[in-house]
């Protein structure tokens, strides 16, 4: 399954993992590269740049595949130090990147210097564009599907992927509602050059959370998510659960993000990945649930796509015949 993706980031199949927050573990991170797939190690997992360091030392001794590190860089009262995080990244010879959040832009020339491939997420066609004119290497396009936060634009992918393919030129991958061989496919008859995926990893043996958010994940459909902060202007999707369902309440009521705040803390959400609690907190997860219905081992979960998208593109051609 050689796309442009894949080519440029040298890579076997073009299918990703991104970053995500307590879950992109070493071990996960080196499971997707062995399986022939790229996947993003999130740098704020790591409590410091020197621990960063240890943790893509850690990979690289379970893979010689590549791999990348994921920035996520939004507001905060007390940032982390992303360009000694980035730093520790380019000397420790990583050689991709994957950029979320605000702008990229100022750090780039630190990329570019060294030869590092950057992937910027967006959630617009618009986003992508100047993503594309400031200078990234290619772009993960987020659909309403998504997990975490889809944008606040309401545009699916199956409306989104093509509205880019149209207008881009640099390689693009689809985000936000993959979890099969039939949504590569699909992404790849739309335009994009593969697929990011989030929950679908989330939910593999692999991944370092509690057995009931996976089996909870299984048992959930695709109407088991609530979309949070809505009326903030910083939309997330999550799991539904008794406290998702409570922040809703409360913000539709005219409640703050003060009110609110005690509710979705990051601590929390890490109670539930950590000992199973379901309702201990906040903790993400896409629409795709639909459309999970095992915990496979990572391998399995990128052999088994790439063979149904093989067989969902034959299938399409088949029909022309």
């Amino acid at each position: 399954m050689s796309t442009r993706f894949t080519d440029l980031f040298g890579v076997e199949h073009p299918i990703v993992c991104g970053g995500m927050t307590r879950v992109g573990t070493p071990e996960l991170i080196a499971a997707v590269a062995n399986a022939g797939a790229l996947g993003f190690m999130p740098a704020h997992n790591s409590p410091t740049p020197e621990d960063l360091v240890k943790d893509i030392a850690r990979v690289r001794d379970l893979t010689d595949q590549p791999f990348g590190v994921n920035f996520t860089i939004l507001p905060a009262r007390q940032p982390p130090p992303w360009e000694e995080y980035m730093r520790a990244t380019v000397e420790s010879g990583v050689q991709a990147i994957e950029t979320a959040g605000q702008n990229p832009e100022p750090y780039l020339p630190l990329f570019k210097e060294a030869g590092v491939k950057v992937l910027h997420k967006c959630t617009s066609v618009r986003h992508s564009l100047k993503a594309e004119r400031i200078g990234v290497d290619a772009v993960s396009i987020d659909g309403f599907e998504a997990a975490g936060h889809p944008g606040e634009d309401d545009v699916p992918g199956l409306v989104l992927i093509p509205a880019l393919a149209d207008k881009i030129g640099i390689p693009f991958i689809a985000s936000g509602g993959f979890a099969d061989g039939r949504g590569l496919a699909a992404a790849l008859a739309l335009g994009a050059q593969g697929i990011s995926m989030g929950t679908r990893f989330m939910c593999t043996v692999e991944a370092p959370i509690h057995e009931n958010v996976k089996n909870q994940i299984v048992a959930n459909d695709e109407r088991s998510t609530n979309l949070i902060f809505r009326q903030l202007r910083n939309t997330g999707r999550y799991a539904k659960n008794g406290v998702t369902d409570e922040i809703v309440r409360i913000l539709n009521e005219g409640g703050t993000f003060e009110d609110v705040a005690h509710l979705a803390s990051g601590e929390k959400g890490a109670v539930v990945l950590q000992t199973g609690d379901l309702e201990a907190g906040v903790w993400c997860a896409g629409q795709t649930q639909g459309l999970i219905s095992d915990i496979p081992t990572v391998a399995d979960v990128v052999t088994r796509i790439v063979a149904e998208a093989e067989s969902a593109l034959d299938r399409v051609a088949a029909l022309r015949r």
